[in-house]
């Protein structure tokens, strides 16, 4: 027999704000939190634009010496997993803690490390190499970090599915508790790789907004005049747990679990195909998991990366598989205001898809100033909208053509 899953705890690090309350807010006010970047020189990029964590202050999460030996995705992954163990509430103790596991996503891994460290290594040899040079850039740091700090012993796993590394570590934990593995998950994404390599190699492959005079007009998903995607950072994570350990306890539940789907477009390492066939299947796959029917549907938080092939091909996806229905859904790009955070956005957006049915608010997309002629549906473009939301899908799609869906659905007991 399967087992419900609810979400009772969350956590987020973004451009917006670290902290839930101070990024939904921003969120829902439609403010962007994109500007010119600062982390490294950009006078020979072409791309001089990013949304960079700003308030992220990394004593109140750890002591000196120990945040010297964490590449900043681990730490936001940490910082982000401790406010949402915190918030839910539950306690790891040496009863529960084979039942308790840690998955993560994530794209890169610790990209500026590497860079720092290639280039002490040239200019000073390789003795100047940190010991804890690999462990600070493995893409499962932050799971590892997270199991160490709440003592859990169940499942621990890292994605690396490039964009959708963090809906597919949402996905896969719901299956862990669903499938009677583990009781409870912390889950979601990190990643934080604004340095040169990461901007000068997404932007030598034309993927990157090139609007460095209006940085906050930048990322304009669905728009005819949207030009690439704008880089991010950060990370957000969530608590699952099995439905009746939470209620038994008296945790608080934002939204519930109930479904997941996942698939290949088989296509082309960048590129989804011109009808968005793959991220079709993978949202009708998880709908029929759920047993949603398109009409149950309200809301998707969509992947809208405001690059040309991605707008028009998710829109053409979520026409086939809602077919009339689709017209009657709220739309939101939230990477509008957040930048795509690549491995770490399916983990904020799985977390602004739970507030979202708990606060029953769907959060504008901003910039739609003139929709493309083949983005004819409703991206909630004139501010947040509070409305019934009774289920809703959230997605992420990836380079190598990997496709995951998480649906989700209001918690009325």
């Amino acid at each position: 027999m399967k087992r419900r899953v609810v979400v009772t705890g969350l956590g987020l690090v973004t451009p917006l704000g670290t902290g839930v309350e101070k990024s939904w807010n921003n969120l829902c006010a439609g403010v962007s939190g994109i500007d010119l970047i600062t982390r490294f020189d950009t006078s020979d990029y072409a791309v001089k634009i990013a949304a960079e964590v700003k308030d992220f202050h990394t004593e109140d999460f750890f002591e000196k010496k120990q945040a010297k030996n964490l590449d900043l995705f681990v730490q936001y992954g940490l910082a982000a997993a401790e406010m949402a163990v915190k918030d839910s509430g539950f306690e790891v103790t040496e009863e529960n803690c084979g039942r308790v596991g840690v998955i993560t996503g994530c794209g890169m891994g610790g990209l500026p490390t590497i860079e720092k460290y290639h280039k002490i290594s040239l200019e000073k040899g390789p003795k100047r190499i940190t010991p804890f040079f690999i462990p600070m850039v493995i893409p499962n740091m932050p799971s590892g970090h997270i199991s160490m700090m709440i003592n859990a012993k169940g499942p621990n796993l890292s994605l690396t599915t490039a964009c959708a590394a963090g809906t597919h570590a949402v996905g896969e934990s719901y299956r862990h508790i669903m499938y009677g593995g583990s009781d409870m998950i912390v889950t979601g994404g990190a990643e934080a790789v604004i340095c040169g390599l990461g901007v000068g190699g997404f932007s030598s492959m034309k993927a990157l907004s090139k609007r460095n005079d209006a940085p906050q007009q930048a990322s304009r998903p669905f728009d005819k005049d949207r030009d690439g995607f704008v880089m991010s950072e950060g990370s957000g994570m969530l608590v699952l747990e099995e439905y009746e350990h939470a209620v038994a306890r008296g945790a608080q539940i934002y939204a519930e679990i109930c479904g997941y789907g996942l698939s290949s477009d088989a296509y082309h390492i960048a590129a989804p195909p011109e009808n968005g066939e793959g991220g079709a299947r993978a949202m009708q796959i998880a709908l029929d998991d759920a047993r949603l029917a398109p009409e149950d549907v309200d809301y998707v938080n969509a992947h809208g990366t405001s690059t040309p092939l991605n707008d028009k091909c998710e829109t053409l996806a979520i026409k086939t598989v809602f077919k009339e229905h689709a017209k009657a859904l709220s739309i939101s790009s939230t990477k509008s205001m957040t930048g795509h955070m690549l491995g770490a956005a399916g983990g904020i957006e799985s977390v602004f898809t739970a507030l979202s049915l708990k606060h029953q608010i769907a959060p504008p997309t901003i910039n739609l100033e003139n929709p493309s002629v083949e983005c004819d549906l409703d991206y909630v473009p004139d501010g947040a909208r509070k409305m019934n939301i009774r289920a809703a899908i959230s997605n992420s799609f990836g380079f190598g053509g990997t496709n995951a869906v998480v649906a989700m659905k209001r918690f009325d007991g």
